[in-house]
């Protein structure tokens, strides 16, 4: 039950922060996109000096999170992310929220009970044993070298979405590299956290995953970034969860349902990313919904 509300608190920081992002990504031109002085002209920006502030208390919880349950249940809440978020603003900007995004909602809610429910994901270590991350590490680069030389080939959502991709395996693998360094604090104390690379290489990737980040939301729009990050970080989640920690998930005839949650997880993101408040844009066209 920890590790779940401290997955949920994640979520919460996460989404709100991604909003706020966007918010002040969205204002930076093209001629910085891939560049080092995009992260200049943000630093410039309130909103998104705001949404780093909860990126770093998401970054808190997350780590609890890790600590006290396995990898393949932590991650896949954090598609509650957007929705949360989005009820959360309407709530304090005191706007209605339309049909479909309520619909998106319950969309993302049902597929992430379905998928829990029907993946049972549970079991594994609490650390990566031997020479394991060897590979992972490889495939993780070559997969993320792939995906960024796509991004740079294209422009607009097409980029987006390959940059939200590939920021969301480096969360992924920022997840898994974090869980692996809290089991040497509960094995070896502070001492063994701190001369653990496992920490630095966290922050290494955590680092990489926001720059990838700011970057697929400056490139295109939230509908476009949205659903390849939610779902790309909770898919390779597990696959690090089952392939690093040996954690458990059902096959068989229970891909059916885990497909479907998929599948509502998906159109859910997509629906709730074209909302006016998903985009920072939520006093005008909200208004005019509530008139109507």
């Amino acid at each position: 039950m920890i590790s779940v509300l401290f997955a949920v608190l994640t979520a919460l920081s996460n989404g709100a922060a991604s909003v706020l992002q966007r918010r002040a990504a969205s204002t930076a031109p093209d001629s910085e996109a891939m560049r080092l002085s995009l992260i200049g002209h943000l630093l410039r920006q309130k909103v998104w000096l705001a949404g780093i502030g909860l990126v770093i208390v998401a970054a808190v919880c997350q780590a609890v999170a890790l600590a006290t349950g396995p990898i393949a249940v932590v991650q896949p809440i954090f598609v509650i992310e957007l929705p949360a978020t989005l009820l959360m603003a309407s709530f304090v900007m005191r706007v209605r929220l339309p049909r479909p995004v309520w619909f998106g909602v319950a969309a993302v809610t049902l597929g992430l009970a379905l998928g829990m429910a029907s993946a049972a994901p549970g079991g594994g270590s609490a650390t990566v044993h031997g020479a394991a991350w060897v590979p992972a590490l490889i495939l993780t680069g070559l997969f993320e070298a792939a995906l960024i030389g796509g991004a740079l080939a294209t422009r607009g959502n097409p980029r987006a979405a390959l940059l939200g991709l590939a920021a969301a395996c480096a969360y992924a693998l920022t997840a898994a590299l974090m869980k692996d360094a809290m089991a040497r604090l509960d094995n070896g104390g502070v001492a063994a956290l701190f001369t653990s690379w496992q920490l630095y290489a966290t922050a290494v990737a955590g680092v990489g995953a926001l720059f990838l980040l700011q970057n697929a939301l400056q490139a295109g729009t939230l509908v476009a970034v949205q659903p390849c990050l939610t779902l790309g970080d909770a898919l390779i989640s597990i696959l690090y969860g089952v392939t690093l920690f040996g954690e458990d998930l059902r096959t068989g005839w229970w891909l059916f349902p885990e497909l479907l949650a998929l599948g509502l997880i998906a159109a859910g993101c997509v629906e709730l990313a074209r909302s006016p408040l998903a985009s920072g844009n939520a006093t005008a066209p909200a208004r005019t919904r509530r008139v109507d």
